[in-house]
């Protein structure tokens, strides 16, 4: 894998998009000439054995052609010896590379803009859970692809005050919490005599509150005016980096957390999920829990993205909803409630006791239900995603069956030193 002294250069050096796999191959100028960066990493090795080998005499003819010759030979036999078997995907990649074959959460990105381009160029970048880069931006860890679709959400999304928009950190309930919220905006479709003409029997919940990245990955400004108001949208950026409209008007922001544990093993088992079948790969369990503590993941870190939106509902209680998964799973009717109370179309006291919307909408939105729904068994979302991917479990507390002693004190450690003085629990 990367050593330390090459992810600490790879930081400081130009870097452009490289030729396969996906945007995250990224090759970087080193000395005046272009690497990728595991062939980086095996020349830097392989300088290193050189000079040990050389002894203190032979030190300054490090600019000698020979050398360089002899340092690539070796660097293309430690890169075949020692990084291949580790990475049986791109042994078959680099023998018929193909990247059509790919999920396109995967594929490189084809119109990545110039501002983007000179921004990752600037920004330092780390191998992510899955075989591509992240980059640091704004305090928070993205993929090209999703750092791609970001800036033009910074750009140009403009807010309705009107707007409903769910914010969450990835796989902390979000396909959930999607459907309840659709549910309880279209209540109207629980009362009615054809059941089964409700739109969560026919589409998966990310399709019906699609992501401000995804619109934004598809057109950089994409027109909304179709969508019925009030707009009820999603994302996972963080606080501080929401699109100034967003901040400015009265759209209303329902935050879903949950206890970091769950979110790490739930984001490690989707990560493997995504990973193509054929390579035969996992991310292993260790290496990306060290990250996700270090705050490499997805719209990391965790605790900073938690904090963000935690402090803005105590700022902002009218325009900010913070909410539990744990909270929503221990007592749904009572949160429910709540949600529909603070977005403003409260429950009658007939839909309550006569027509038993509160309990329709949760038995519709329930995991058991909505993860045997054909629909969500079936089938890809556009950007490659398979349906059935976004439903495992559900449970509160799974982290057991994964985590050790050291790995539980460790991350334990790691939210009370982050939560320290705010008064949030998780």
């Amino acid at each position: 894998m990367l050593t330390d002294e090459c992810r600490e250069l790879m930081g400081s050096l130009p870097s452009e998009k490289g030729w396969v796999l996906s945007s995250s191959t990224l090759y970087y100028l080193y000395r005046g000439f272009w690497y990728g960066a595991l062939h980086m990493n095996g020349t830097l090795l392989t300088q290193r054995h050189f000079r040990s080998l050389a002894g203190p005499t032979q030190q300054n003819h490090h600019q000698s052609p020979s050398i360089y010759i002899y340092i690539f030979f070796k660097s293309i036999l430690h890169f075949t010896a020692n990084v291949l078997p580790d990475y049986p995907s791109l042994s078959s990649t680099m023998s018929a590379p193909n990247s059509s074959r790919l999920p396109k959460y995967l594929q490189e990105v084809d119109n990545l803009t110039d501002e983007c381009r000179e921004l990752i160029s600037t920004l330092p970048s780390e191998m992510g859970w899955l075989p591509m880069f992240m980059h640091f931006y704004q305090g928070f860890w993205y993929t090209t692809r999703q750092l791609s679709a970001i800036l033009p959400v910074q750009h140009h999304f403009k807010a309705l005050d009107s707007d409903i928009v769910l914010v969450s950190t990835p796989k902390s309930g979000t396909t959930w919490l999607k459907a309840i919220l659709f549910a309880l905006l279209n209540r109207s479709y629980c009362y009615s005599n054809i059941k089964g003409d409700h739109p969560l029997l026919q589409k998966n919940p990310h399709e019906l509150v699609p992501f401000l990245e995804f619109l934004h990955m598809l057109d950089t400004n994409p027109d909304l005016s179709s969508f019925t108001s009030p707009r009820l949208l999603a994302t996972h950026i963080p606080f501080g980096s929401l699109p100034e409209s967003m901040k400015d008007s009265e759209c209303k922001i329902v935050y879903l957390c949950r206890n970091p544990k769950d979110t790490y093993v739930s984001l490690w088992q989707f990560t493997n999920k995504l990973l193509p079948k054929e390579t035969g790969t996992t991310s292993p369990l260790e290496e990306t829990f060290d990250k996700f503590c270090r705050g490499v993941s997805v719209y990391g870190p965790f605790w900073d993205h938690v904090l963000g939106y935690y402090n803005a509902s105590l700022e902002m209680p009218h325009k900010v909803f913070f909410l539990t998964y744990e909270e929503m799973k221990e007592k749904p009717i009572e949160q429910l409630k709540r949600l529909a109370d603070f977005l403003g179309c409260p429950f009658s006291e007939d839909e309550e006791e006569v027509d038993g919307g509160v309990d329709e909408i949760l038995r519709l939105c329930s995991f058991d239900n909505l993860s045997k729904l054909e629909v969500n068994q079936n089938g890809k979302l556009s950007t490659g995603h398979e349906n059935k991917s976004f439903f495992r479990k559900g449970e509160v507390g799974d982290w057991v069956s994964y985590l050790t002693p050291d790995m539980i004190e460790r991350i334990d450690r790691i939210t009370e030193e982050k939560f320290h003085g705010s008064g949030l629990k998780l």
